[in-house]
């Protein structure tokens, strides 16, 4: 007895040790290269740098154009899958009573957001570019994006649905309250936790996204604000690769790094914009 109660003590030590150990390997790698974007990065960061446009197809000047097209299409395509994702979760939720439509639902939720993001930009080439002839476009970008962000955003709300308590519903339907206004005072107040989270996390991956809209939305060089729907933008990812291509030269070399600290700073918002707002908006006795 003396012996399997100490051989267990020590398989619980060991995998206690392998799991710290792993997150030790983990946050060291990611401390590595936080820290030589921001070293390597920091000495081009300057009001001038984010402020002015590039010139010479980024060797000099700024990231402007770049800054402004990357929050311009994800910002759309938050606005796009808002309402969709919602309405999605909604349904799966309060509507929908048959559980092989719901299986089916969530499956399909999980499928996208294990395709890899490479094949939405293809997608979009021969969908939108190539079939519907809208040409080089920064909605159909946002487009792009928002489905990639559908699944994380549905999920998210869904999760944070499941996790009213039923005895809120029961008591606003005890009070007479048709299920749409039991959705706008009770669900909708009680998830919105869920929602903004989930929006949050998918704008922090989709602004760094080059592969989907390489080919569907954005410029290397010579864009400004578009003035239609369908124009091109120039972004931070697409230019960081400009800039990687001409690492030769070291001024180039410079911006490509202080534009890649602009990136990872705006994720890292977006992330931390994400977990503060959870912790403000989740209802007290909810996780």
């Amino acid at each position: 007895m003396f012996k399997v109660v100490n051989k267990r003590h020590f398989t619980e030590k060991c995998f206690a040790f392998s799991t710290r150990f792993s997150l030790l390997i983990c946050a060291s790698v990611l401390l590595f290269l936080l820290g030589s974007i921001a070293i390597q990065g920091i000495g081009a960061i300057s009001l001038e740098f984010l402020f002015t446009p590039a010139r010479e197809f980024g060797k000099s000047g700024g990231i402007f154009y770049q800054l402004f097209g990357s929050l311009l299409i994800v910002l759309v395509a938050a606005l796009l899958v808002l309402p969709i994702a919602f309405g999605t979760a909604l349904f799966r939720n309060a509507y929908n009573n048959n559980l092989a439509i719901a299986k089916i639902m969530d499956q399909s939720l999980y499928a996208l957001n294990a395709i890899p993001s490479v094949t939405y930009g293809i997608f979009g080439l021969i969908f939108f570019v190539n079939f519907l002839g809208t040409g080089i476009s920064w909605f159909v970008g946002s487009i792009i994006l928002a489905i990639m962000m559908l699944p994380t955003v549905t999920l998210s709300t869904h999760q944070a649905m499941l996790a009213i308590p039923k005895i809120y519903h029961e008591n606003a339907a005890a009070l007479g309250l048709p299920k749409k206004e039991i959705i706008r005072r009770v669900t909708l107040p009680q998830s919105f936790h869920g929602i903004v989270t989930g929006l949050l996390i998918s704008l922090a991956r989709a602004i760094g996204e080059t592969a989907p809209i390489m080919f569907i939305a954005t410029a290397f060089s010579g864009v400004k604000v578009p003035g239609s729907l369908v124009e091109p933008v120039s972004t931070l990812p697409t230019h960081i690769l400009e800039l990687a291509q001409q690492s030769t030269d070291p001024q180039a070399l410079q911006n490509a790094w202080g534009a890649s600290l602009t990136l990872v700073t705006l994720a890292a918002i977006f992330s931390g914009f994400a977990l503060f707002l959870r912790r403000r908006l989740t209802p007290e006795g909810h996780s």
